[in-house]
């Protein structure tokens, strides 16, 4: 989250061990520049009844007035999993080092066709039309995985709906939903909140029994609250991943400063249960930069686009439709050389999903 010049991560954090333990809390670093951090004290820890056995994750969300919010899974007293809202004690730090915690909690309970101990991870808000705040929460029922809508006019009150937002069969539950809109035709960043004509949505799902993140493109059916992909997910490798290593649960967040949206993730690193004792951490959090630039292309009868990161330490999500692209020499040399593939393989893209060549110098 970016709020009053300063860059806060808050991560899922053990205080008692370097591995997953029975209670985790919400850990708390802010930074000026994204590289130099400044760790503070845990902005959540189990404190009541509905978070009694760990504070999980969740997302923040910046209101109107520039107040944030905190949405968060608790573990409750009966190691169900439920939904709570924390808010800063004091705007005027810009450090946000005390956090409250609703009188209300919690705020969303596991609804209908949703197992108790499967429901998860509140993602950031986004603002309707209508001027109701609106909420995913990864759930599972059986061996299908939904993220559940829900609707809020004040942040406090939330209504379920009735239909998945989305859902996908054989998969387990949908851990870390991320929702954003991305512009078409620009590569800034562009507010969650977002929705018309110049955005398409991109809905982010990391599944547990897969232990990669997925991604989809795809329309947001506003009036039918649900999210409609391009391509459905198939289980292959013909699915959307943001990364081919150890990365998972990863969240983005709009960046005001900059017009960027910046994307977060978790590497365990791969090491053994010992290992990590031994050191006394477990895993790693990343950020995206160049180095790690990834090509994803998704061929279809229908759309043509590319994803790419195109500055460093940002994820700039950029939906471009080939057939109208301008694709010059000196764009042609640029994605080659970002994106550490050979000349020949980007040419070979090019023409695969475009029909259309590169003008190259003479």
């Amino acid at each position: 989250m970016y709020y009053k010049g300063v860059y806060h991560l808050f991560y899922q954090h053990n205080p008692l061990a370097a591995t997953f333990g029975d209670i985790i809390v919400w850990a708390h670093s802010v930074s000026y520049d994204l590289i130099n951090w400044i760790h503070l004290n845990n902005a959540l820890e189990p404190s009541g009844p509905y978070d009694i056995n760990s504070c999980w994750s969740g997302s923040a969300t910046i209101l109107p007035g520039d107040k944030p919010a905190i949405l968060y899974t608790g573990i409750d007293h009966n190691k169900n999993e439920v939904q709570n809202l924390a808010k800063p004690k004091n705007l005027t730090d810009t450090f946000l080092r005390e956090w409250e915690k609703h009188p209300q909690n919690p705020v969303m309970t596991p609804p209908s066709g949703v197992e108790e101990d499967n429901f998860r991870d509140p993602s950031t808000a986004w603002h309707g039309k209508d001027g109701k705040w609106r909420v995913i929460v990864g759930a599972q029922n059986g061996d299908e995985g939904k993220t559940i809508l829900y609707q809020s006019e004040d942040f406090v009150n939330w209504t379920v709906n009735p239909n998945p937002f989305f859902a996908t069969d054989n998969t387990g539950v949908c851990e870390c939903p991320d929702f954003f809109p991305v512009y078409i035709n620009s590569t800034n960043g562009v507010d969650t909140s977002v929705d018309n004509s110049s955005v398409r949505h991109v809905l982010k799902i990391s599944y547990l029994t897969k232990h990669h993140d997925y991604y989809f493109l795809g329309k947001y059916v506003s009036d039918k609250e649900k999210f409609v992909p391009d391509v459905e997910f198939t289980g292959t490798s013909l699915d959307l991943r943001f990364d081919y290593g150890k990365f998972y649960a990863s969240k983005s967040f709009f960046d005001y400063a900059k017009n960027r949206r910046i994307l977060w993730g978790w590497v365990n690193e791969s090491d053994s249960t010992q290992n990590d004792i031994e050191k006394g951490w477990a895993g790693l959090q990343v950020i995206y930069c160049n180095s790690m630039f990834s090509l994803l292309i998704l061929v279809s009868a229908r759309l043509r686009y590319i994803l790419k990161n195109v500055e460093p330490c940002q994820l700039s999500l950029t939906l471009s439709i080939f057939e109208n692209y301008p694709w010059n020499w000196k764009m042609f040399f640029r994605l080659a050389n970002l994106s550490g593939f050979s000349i020949k393989f980007i040419a070979y893209i090019i023409l695969l999903v475009s029909n259309t060549s590169p003008t190259l110098p003479t």
